[in-house]
C-alpha cells in the first residue's frame, strides 16, 4: 500500500523536483528498490530517476532554492557538479542575483572546474599564520583566506556578504 500511494504522489503533477526525489529515495529504502526497478514501476528512464536522486546530495539551502522555485532542475544538475559546497552556494547566490539560465550556469560550472584544474597547489603557510588564522577567522565572523608568497609577505582576503556585513567587518577592525 505505501509503494502504491507513494507512487500516484509522484504521479502527480504539481510536485516539486525535491519532493519528487525525496519520494523516490524512500521507495528505494523502505520497499528495497533498485533504481532499474524503481524507473519501471513509475514510468520513467533509469538516468530520469538517477537525476532526481544526484539532487538530495546538494546543500539543504539548494534543495529550498529549487522547492521554491528560486532555480531550476537543471540548476541544480549543473551545480552538483561541483565538490565544494561553499562553491556551489556562490554559484547559487550568482544564479540569483544575474538570473543565470540553466546553460550560463553549465558554462560557469565549466568554467570554474577548469580554473580550479589550472590553479597551483597551495603551499604551506607559515606556522604563525596557521596559528592565527582560526583567531581571526573566528573574530571576525568569516573564514579568511591567506596568501604568503616565496619572499614572507602575505595577503589577508575578507569576504563579506552584504553591506550591513561589510560595516560589521569595518567596526571590528577599527
Amino acid at each position: 500500500m505505501l509503494e502504491m500511494a507513494l507512487v500516484e504522489n509522484i504521479q502527480r503533477k504539481n510536485l516539486d523536483p525535491i519532493e519528487v526525489a525525496l519520494s523516490y529515495n524512500r521507495l528505494i529504502d523502505e520497499i528495497k528498490l533498485t533504481q532499474e526497478e524503481l524507473s519501471i514501476r513509475v514510468g520513467k528512464k533509469r538516468s530520469t530517476v538517477t537525476n532526481y536522486l544526484r539532487l538530495l546530495k546538494l546543500d539543504p539551502i539548494l534543495q529550498t532554492g529549487i522547492r521554491d522555485g528560486f532555480i531550476s532542475m537543471g540548476h541544480g544538475r549543473a551545480i552538483i557538479n561541483i565538490e565544494s559546497t561553499e562553491d556551489q552556494l556562490n554559484i547559487y547566490e550568482k544564479i540569483l542575483r544575474e538570473k543565470l539560465s540553466v546553460r550560463q550556469t553549465e558554462e560557469l560550472v565549466k568554467s570554474l572546474k577548469t580554473s580550479v584544474k589550472s590553479k597551483p597547489k597551495k603551499k604551506q603557510l607559515p606556522r604563525f599564520v596557521k596559528e592565527s588564522l582560526k583567531d581571526i577567522s573566528e573574530y571576525l565572523g568569516h573564514k579568511i583566506d591567506v596568501s604568503v608568497n616565496s619572499n614572507g609577505k602575505g595577503k589577508l582576503t575578507i569576504p563579506f556578504h552584504s553591506e550591513e556585513d561589510f560595516n560589521r567587518i569595518k567596526n571590528l577592525l577599527k
